[in-house]
């Protein structure tokens, strides 16, 4: 399917995903230390995926672990100290709009609500610097939403559970490392086939809401408690 593709089980350092006019989504992978790293016009969202490592961004010592999410502003050098079984989902965003901060390492905070029952957790966002997109972490229940919309423009990483992606009469099945491109304003549903959580990982510009989504006939979607 045009939108969907499986991330496969490559073990080099670098796995390229989806690259599309905003972003550029790739897996990296670390078992120890590596070069230092500096992108002059992208910025960048990074995300645990497994392992652990010790990083130097913006010339600050951090700690990751599985979860973190990590925002570096475009022109801050960032390295891999040290690392055991590191893999990173990487998000770079072309043309980024000017950041409030170099960088940030971020934990996963409280749950959102979202359309249909589901929930998110925001990580990098427009508070902590990352003026150009949002990226969070959303929980997805048995289940199928309704066909809805988005007015940004949106790459997805799953995380956990199986599933179908559904878009224009058509269905790709979903599993941890699949991967979708969602442009604005296609009308598109994940089906979480259960029986637990499915958790995807979602960056999207321009930075807003991942509650915000609109049903095909333009109506804004439900939200579950009025949020």
């Amino acid at each position: 399917m045009q939108y969907c593709m499986q991330s496969g089980e490559a073990n080099g350092p670098v796995t390229p995903l989806f690259s599309v006019p905003k972003f550029r989504q790739r897996l990296l992978r670390f078992d120890g230390p590596g070069d230092e790293r500096r992108d002059d016009e992208r910025d960048e969202v990074l995300y645990v995926l497994e392992g652990t490592a010790v990083a130097m961004v913006g010339g600050e010592r951090q700690e990751l672990e599985p979860g973190t999410g990590v925002f570096v502003a475009h022109g801050t050098p960032w390295q891999i100290s040290s690392a055991e079984g590191l893999k990173l989902l990487s998000v770079l965003i072309e043309e980024p709009l000017p950041a409030t901060a170099s960088h940030a390492v971020i934990a996963s905070g409280e749950r959102g609500s979202a359309t249909a029952g589901r929930e998110f957790t925001l990580l990098a966002h427009p508070e902590n610097g990352s003026e150009s997109v949002t990226q969070f972490r959303g929980y997805i229940p048995p289940g199928r939403a309704p066909d809805h919309f988005h007015k940004y423009d949106e790459v997805v990483y799953v995380l956990s559970g199986e599933g179908a992606f559904h878009v224009n009469g058509e269905s790709a099945p979903l599993s941890a490392g699949s991967c979708i491109h969602l442009p604005a304003r296609l009308i598109h549903c994940l089906e979480n086939h259960g029986p637990g959580e499915m958790q995807v990982l979602g960056v999207f510009r321009p930075a807003g809401s991942p509650a915000e989504a609109y049903y095909p006939d333009g109506n804004a979607a439900v939200v579950a408690g009025g949020c």
